[in-house]
């Protein structure tokens, strides 16, 4: 006997059948064994039971049973409009349009999207996807935060009808996409959750971003998310106090069903109880409960409010796609990893969600401790039996707007590693159903002629870009990584080897700006914030001075316009500029450890939506681009 949860064995056989990774090796190579407390803690997370012995062995026989009852697995990916598989005796199919058929043996062929299978009273869930998505066209784009898209003088946070302008502009001056920071429904009750990768519901769009009459006042460098958010408030409810209730708001709220009322139900008790929904009164955190349906009822024109405010943000996303049609690809938007754990999304979908743990990352050399990122994971098992609705719900979601959709840390598609809230115990990796969330995200582009590009950074398992690239999915390749990291001395890869199926950018959000990285700035925050000393800083310059160097050489100049053309030669169908470089600046976005020691998210780009087209950096950056073919 181990501990308490019952002897070794049993608990690694549930933990196996559960897909917990029994060992696995970080970044710098050390090996991890997956102990017992781990065990425990990550099986309790996902719903078992393991306080005794005769449970753990309990749940064991429950999972043999229910698989030797089954003829088929939970899901099955098929080829979609290509001939259906054999399946053993009678079978009952409801199409994803609700159409039902019967026979025997042979199914028919099936269209795209996600079909329900019952065998022998057993339902399989059919994945009925292309094998791999077409290749998008050879074009160039620019990121930037929609947060900052207003200057110091205009004040405010940039919106989407900001968005919009700079679209057309972007457009006009040649840039095929333009990509921004997640845009998910975050927290309105409170000013300091402000992190675009830590929202509420990544099935619901931002508030903060709706365009309004309000007058903000100028002069603040950075974004003051208490006074910003406070005058939106009070800007949307005047708007919906004004606005009529018409016939397409009432047909689309009933359109989107349940999810937008469990949603809007979840804002209007924030309003009243806070943000947090572990923090309300009990009965109020089980959105079937009869306090929370009483409170629908006494509070309807607070639920229709923050209904209204969903129609009025996906209708001026709607204009935001209408002003990228002439672009080559449009709105390029990006899928947060996971979602806070006391938000909307895991109030509203309870089951989906593990408890008591937290998407993270394993030791590396920057984090010696692992990282803990305060995300709620998807249970693997729940995602599987309800037919990967979640996950299609979000992807469609975005997909509605965009035609790019970068999935931030899509490692996750193959392994989680969650963290135990209990600090004594590590966390470790849990398998995920690999082929079935590709096949998902192939369903979903390809309902709309979309590109799906995977955050491949990091510590990659084995053959996931394989997967990736037979999905058609396009990986990530960042120019600062692009090194030979065998090599003695700091040595950048040519941008002939880069690979012909990703997305190439210099940096990302988390990584300092063109500029920036060849002064160190990103090292000097480090020092000021405390992750290194001064020993620390003075080597980690050193080494930055020698990468510098060593790019400059391959790039042949060290100036933006060098590196323009540097990524305007890659193989790689799409490249994607900085705003922030092409606008000259030091100063990066986002600076991963910290949260409010850094100014995060809050700094403005610096030029008004009007004249960021006409800016000389743009324009000699679309120069650059269209001289490449691009």
């Amino acid at each position: 006997m181990n501990d308490a949860t019952g002897p070794r064995d049993s608990l690694g056989a549930l933990a196996d059948a559960a897909g917990i990774v029994p060992r696995f090796k970080d970044q710098t190579g050390k090996a991890h064994e997956t102990g017992d407390a781990t065990r425990a803690a990550l099986l309790s997370a996902m719903g078992f039971d393991v306080s005794g012995e005769a449970n753990v062995a309990e749940a064991l026989r429950a999972i043999a049973d229910r698989a030797a009852q089954r003829a088929l697995p939970d899901w099955l990916v098929v080829e979609a409009d290509a001939p259906g598989p054999e399946v053993p005796g009678a079978w009952s199919l409801t199409f994803e349009t609700g159409e039902t058929r019967e026979g025997r043996g042979t199914l028919p062929s099936l269209p795209l999207g996600i079909h329900r299978l019952e065998v022998e009273d057993h339902p399989t869930w059919l994945l009925s996807a292309p094998p791999t998505l077409p290749a998008p066209p050879r074009t160039w784009g620019i990121t930037l935060p929609i947060y900052g898209l207003r200057t110091a003088t205009q004040g405010g946070v940039g919106s989407y009808g900001d968005l919009a302008e700079a679209m057309r502009g972007l457009g006009r001056a040649g840039a095929g996409f333009v990509g921004i920071n997640p845009i998910h429904a975050g927290f309105p009750e409170d000013a300091r959750a402000f992190s675009p990768y830590a929202p509420s519901s990544r099935r619901r769009f931002s508030t903060l971003h709706i365009e309004t009459e309000t007058d903000w006042p100028g002069g603040e460098e950075l974004i003051d998310y208490a006074d910003v958010s406070a005058r939106q408030r009070h800007a949307l409810r005047a708007m919906f106090e004004a606005a009529e209730q018409t016939d397409a708001f009432r047909g689309w709220r009933q359109r989107e069903g349940q999810e937008l009322e469990r949603f809007a139900l979840h804002q209007a008790l924030s309003e009243v109880h806070g943000p947090y929904w572990t923090h309300w009164p009990e009965a109020l955190r089980d959105p079937l409960s009869p306090e929370v349906h009483a409170f629908a009822e006494a509070h309807r024109d607070a639920v229709t409010f923050h209904a209204w405010l969903q129609w009025t943000a996906e209708r001026q996303l709607g204009q935001v796609r209408q002003a990228s049609d002439a672009m080559a690809l449009g709105l390029y938007l990006d899928l947060a990893v996971g979602t806070h754990p006391e938000g909307a999304e895991t109030w509203g979908d309870p089951d989906l969600f593990a408890r008591g743990v937290s998407l993270g990352a394993p030791p590396d050399a920057f984090s010696k401790a692992g990282q803990r990122w305060n995300l709620a994971p998807m249970r693997p098992l729940h995602l599987e039996r309800t037919g990967f609705r979640a996950l299609a719900e979000i992807l469609r979601a975005q997909l509605r707007f965009s035609r790019v959709l970068r999935i931030d840390h899509i490692l996750g598609f193959e392994r989680a590693f969650w963290v135990p809230e209990d600090p004594k115990v590590p966390g470790a990796y849990v398998t995920m159903p690999k082929a079935a969330l590709l096949a998902v995200a192939r369903i979903e582009a390809a309902r709309v002629g979309a590109v799906i590009v995977g955050e491949d950074l990091g510590n990659i398992p084995d053959n996931l870009q394989r997967d990736l690239a037979a999905s058609g999915i396009l990986g990530c390749r960042v120019v600062m990584f692009e090194q030979d990291w065998d090599a003695d001395a700091a040595t950048f890869l040519p941008i002939e080897s880069y690979s012909d199926r990703a997305l190439t950018s210099f940096a990302t959000h988390d990584l300092p700006t063109f500029l920036g990285w060849r002064a160190g700035r990103d090292i000097e925050w480090r020092r000021e914030t405390g992750a290194i000393d001064e020993a620390g800083e003075a080597e980690a310059k050193r080494e930055r001075q020698a990468e510098v160097a060593a790019l400059d050489q391959i790039m042949g100049g060290g100036d933006v316009e060098t590196l323009n053309r540097f990524l305007a030669a890659a193989p790689s169908p799409l490249v994607a500029l900085q705003a922030e470089d092409l606008l000259g600046r030091i100063e990066q976005p986002n600076l991963p450890g910290t949260v409010y020691d850094h100014p995060n998210w809050r700094r403005r780009l610096g030029v008004g939506v009007a004249e960021l087209a006409e800016d000389e950096g743009v324009r000699r950056a679309a120069e650059t681009m269209k001289t490449a073919g691009r």
